[in-house]
Order: structure tokens, then C-alpha cells, then sequence
């Protein structure tokens, strides 16, 4: 019996889901911060829309910075070791954010927690608590930010050793999605922890989940080639873009070829780098700023907080429908490969440009959110331009396997992170500024009809809105047609 004539088996799908669940608790343990901020974290700590503007920028520059080398990392140790270590550093800084409160305490020079929420807003100690707190929270989400700097580039790196070409943006799209679910998920369980067991236990409680996973991966993956669940048919379909008979005799062999990476450096001097750079910098900070500033704009702009039933209503819409409809982006470029007879490359652009157009979307949700008086509109309009940004997104990963050799993925995958890690802290800095400042000058400050907070608001839409239009254009100038490295720069 030939190979093609074997059942092939599917351990691919079984490690998709790994990183499905790995890209979940990521997010996760992002989100405890912005769900408890407006209820728990402020008022405790005395913070304004700039401290926690401060700090979410902070996490965003400091995991751009981490992002530059994550992915020469992985690439380095390998996605076994790589992934487990970043996943490891991740968590511990989860759950280190549960002590920043007892921490500040103790440094201020006051007896308890009571204590600190008890002071005078404005007051010099409640300035001292402020301040030592914002950065003791800066202290530990640079921890995170280390750690989470490591998750793309290493569940891009394993897309591309489990799948072809054809499939990875599905692929993709379906880890990517555990964005949306984690998102998704944590109203619904975040708010809840910290109500009953205080905002320390949620971190933790979150934080820990990402042990459970580490236990998971090691037992569970390994390279194709060594994989002891991947039969030689699967392996045949997983290595059918390689080109030769060598190669292919290679892979139903079970041996993954070597390639030689490319210099760190070197990645710069090429178009399609700088491509992907710019795709993830205009971008990035959009997705960041919804997933950080929802709850924010729910409570303070619809009277609707993260631990209300209203709340938790409108962040499990919005997110439903970024997890439902992203899905189908990274199944797009397919239909147009497979039936267009298209390249990879040009059908994945087609379908991202197709997908820029979702995020103007925003630019209705506060009109049609003020006119109706409903928070509906604004949960529903952000969720389809949220959508858009996921399904964007899983093809632009997949962009960097198309275009570069598998040893270098990880690395030009956490390049890109570093730019949209860059765009997303001058968003996060921007949007707290705005806000704090537009808070003070209330009727003082409009645009386009609005009045204070909810115009700044309304900036922050009109910016998401056409981010991803700007982001092709250029990328389409960069690399206009298919030109993998080596036929090309």
C-alpha cells in the first residue's frame, strides 16, 4: 500500500489546538487588568485614565522590545523549549500582579489595603500610593510582556512545521481565535472571581491556568519528522510544498531538513520584512486598544461595569462575534488558491484588503451608540471591527511563511510583533492622555458634535476605522507581487 493510499492521520489539528488554548489563556491573562481596572484597581490605587493609560503602554513598548528577540529565541531553542519557557514567565507574572497591592502598602508605609482605599483622593500619600503602585503594576506587566512576547512567534513557527502553505492562514486563524474566546471568556469569568474572592485571586487564578498548559506541551508535541502520532501519509501532505523529490522522500522519511537561518540583521534588507513591519504597526494598536478600553467606554460612557450583567453582556457580544467571523477569514485565501488558482501570497492580500473595510465599522459605534442610547450598537459595530482586525491578522502572519524559510519565521514573526507592539503603546499613551484630558476640559473639548470624554472616544474610533486601508496600501507598494526570499527582495 502507497503512502497517499494510507489513512493520514491528524495530530496537525491536535496541536492547533494547543495553540489555541495557549493564545486563550494569553489573553486571559491580559484581560484581568482592564476588567478589574474600573471598579477595583482604580479606586484602590487612586488611578486616573493616565496611570492606566501608563501602564498599558508600558506593557505594549516593553513587549515590542521583547518581541525582537522572542523570535530569535524560538528559533534559537526551538518550539518545544522555546514555548514552554515563554509560557512559564508569563504566568509567574500573572499571578505576580496579586501582590502589587499588599507591596504598596508596605512602602507607603501604611498597615493594610483598607488603609489605601480609605485616603483622600488627591491627597499627598494617596499621590505616594498612585505612583508606587503604577509601577510596581509596571514591574509585572513587563514580566507578562516578556513572556507573551514569545506566543506568535512560536505558534507561527509551529503552523508552519505542521501545515502547507494552503492551510496555515486557517490554521492560523483558528489559534488566532483564542484571542477572541480569551476575550470572550473573561467577562464572564473575571469579574465574577474578583467580586468573590478579591481582584488578587483573579490574577491568580488566571495566571495559573497557564501551568496546566505547559504540562500539556510537553508531553504532546514534538517535530513532525519525530513525532510518534504523525503517520507518513500526514507527514507527505504536511511537506508538499517542498520542492524535489529529495525533499519529498525527505519528509515520508520523517527527516526535517535543516535550513540555514537568516541573519537577524540581514531580515531588515528585505521588502517583505518591512512589509510585515508595517501591516503589524498600523494594526496592532487597534485590536490592543479595544481589548484594553472596552470595558472602560461600556462603563463610563453607557453606565455599564464590567461586574454589571449589562457589562459582561456587551464584552461576551462583542467578542462573539469577532470569535464567529474570524474564523472564516483565515478560510478565505483558500477558496481563492484552490479555486482562482491565485498564488498564496495574492489571495491572502485580496482577503485582506477585503477585511480592511470591516474596521470602519467603528466609526459608527459612538453616533449610533449616542442617538439610540444604546450600548448595543456600539458592542455589535466594534465586535465587526474587531472581526475584521482577527481575520487581518491570520493572514498577515501567514504572510511571513509564504515569503521566508522556515528557520527564520520565528524570528520575522517576532520582528513584526515588535513594530505593533510600538504602534500599540503610542495608541494605549495616546488614548489615556486624550481621555484624562478630555475628562478636564469637558464641554470645552469637542469633535465632530461630541463634548468632552466621548468625543476623545470618538478620536480614538475614527483612527481604528481606516488603520487598515493605510496598512495595505503600503504593504501592497512594499511587495506588490508573490516573491518568496531568494527570487527575489
Amino acid at each position: 500500500m502507497t503512502t497517499r493510499q494510507k489513512l493520514m492521520s491528524n495530530w496537525r489539528w491536535w496541536i492547533c489546538s494547543l495553540l489555541f488554548v495557549a493564545t486563550t489563556v494569553n489573553y486571559l491573562d491580559r484581560q484581568v487588568l482592564s476588567l478589574t481596572y474600573e471598579e477595583f484597581i482604580k479606586p484602590q490605587f487612586h488611578w486616573t485614565d493616565a496611570h492606566y493609560g501608563d501602564v498599558t503602554s508600558f506593557f505594549s513598548i516593553f513587549y515590542a522590545v521583547c518581541c525582537l528577540f522572542a523570535g530569535k529565541f524560538v528559533d534559537w531553542m526551538g518550539t518545544k523549549k522555546g514555548y514552554l519557557i515563554a509560557v512559564g514567565v508569563w504566568s509567574a507574572g500573572a499571578c505576580l500582579h496579586a501582590i502589587c497591592g499588599w507591596a504598596t502598602a508596605g512602602i507607603v508605609g501604611l498597615e493594610s489595603m483598607a488603609a489605601i482605599r480609605a485616603l483622600e483622593h488627591g491627597s499627598t500619600i494617596a499621590l505616594a500610593v498612585s505612583t508606587t503602585s503604577a509601577y510596581l503594576f509596571l514591574l509585572c506587566r513587563g514580566i507578562l510582556a516578556l513572556g507573551e512576547s514569545g506566543n506568535f512567534p512560536a505558534a507561527v513557527k509551529v503552523t508552519a512545521e505542521y501545515f502547507p502553505k494552503k492551510d496555515r492562514a486557517f490554521a492560523t486563524s483558528i489559534f488566532n481565535a483564542g484571542a477572541s474566546v480569551g476575550a470572550l471568556a473573561a467577562p464572564l469569568l473575571i469579574p465574577p472571581l474578583a467580586v468573590r474572592y478579591g481582584w488578587e485571586m483573579a490574577f491568580i487564578i488566571i495566571g495559573g491556568l497557564g501551568f496546566i498548559w505547559m504540562f500539556f506541551w510537553a508531553c504532546m508535541y514534538d517535530k513532525p519528522g519525530k513525532s510518534r502520532h504523525v503517520n507518513s501519509a500526514e507527514l507527505e501532505y504536511i511537506h508538499q510544498d517542498d520542492a524535489g523529490e529529495a525533499a519529498e522522500k525527505a519528509a515520508v522519511a520523517g527527516a526535517d531538513a535543516d535550513q540555514k537561518a537568516i541573519p537577524f540583521l540581514q531580515c531588515f534588507t528585505y521588502r517583505q520584512t518591512w512589509s510585515f513591519i508595517a501591516g503589524k504597526f498600523f494594526t496592532d494598536g487597534v485590536w490592543w486598544f479595544f481589548l484594553f478600553w472596552a470595558p472602560s467606554y461600556f462603563s463610563n460612557q453607557f453606565h455599564a461595569p464590567a461586574t454589571s450583567a449589562l457589562g459582561q453582556g456587551l464584552i461576551f457580544t462583542l467578542y462573539a462575534i469577532v470569535t464567529v467571523l474570524s474564523i472564516y477569514g483565515g478560510y478565505l485565501p483558500r477558496i481563492f488558491v484552490d479555486r482562482k488558482g491565485m498564488d498564496p501570497y495574492s489571495g491572502r492580500m485580496l482577503a485582506m484588503l477585503i477585511f480592511a473595510f470591516l474596521p470602519i465599522a467603528s466609526l459608527f459605534a459612538q453616533p449610533l451608540g449616542v442617538h439610540f442610547d444604546s450600548p448595543w450598537w456600539p458592542a455589535v459595530l466594534i465586535g465587526l471591527a474587531a472581526a475584521g482586525h482577527q481575520a487581518w491578522s491570520a493572514n498577515l502572519f501567514s504572510t511571513v511563511g509564504d515569503m521566508f524559510p522556515k528557520s527564520t519565521i520565528a524570528t520575522v514573526t517576532g520582528i513584526g510583533a515588535m513594530a505593533g507592539g510600538v504602534g500599540s503603546m503610542i495608541v494605549q499613551k495616546v488614548a489615556g492622555q486624550l481621555f484624562t484630558h478630555a475628562e478636564r476640559l469637558g464641554p470645552a473639548f469637542t469633535f465632530l458634535g461630541f463634548e468632552g470624554k466621548p468625543a476623545g472616544y470618538f478620536i480614538m474610533f475614527s483612527f481604528c476605522g481606516v488603520a487598515y486601508l493605510v496598512a495595505w496600501v503600503i504593504m501592497r507598494t512594499l511587495v506588490p507581487r508573490y516573491e518568496p526570499i531568494g527570487q527575489g527582495r
